[in-house]
C-alpha cells in the first residue's frame, strides 16, 4: 500500500507501521480518536446538565435566556 510501510521481525512479524501523515492525515486522527476514547471509557462520567451549572456558579460559563 503506497504510504504505508510495516516494521517486520527476522521472522517477518509485524510489530510496527510508519504511516505518511500527509496522505493519511484524516485516516490517522479517526484512528487516534478512536484510541483515546478507549483509553477513557472507563473514567467516570458526568451529566451534562451538572457540569453546565458548576460552571455557570464558578462564573466560567455565562447563563444564556
Amino acid at each position: 500500500m503506497d504510504g504505508i510501510q510495516y516494521i517486520v521481525t527476522e521472522k517477518g512479524d509485524k510489530t510496527a507501521v510508519l504511516i505518511d501523515l500527509k496522505k493519511y492525515k484524516t485516516v490517522w486522527e479517526d484512528f487516534y480518536d478512536v484510541l483515546l476514547a478507549k483509553t477513557r471509557e472507563r473514567e467516570p462520567r458526568e451529566n451534562l446538565h451538572v457540569v453546565k451549572e458548576r460552571l455557570i456558579r464558578q462564573r466560567k460559563l455565562c447563563e444564556l435566556l
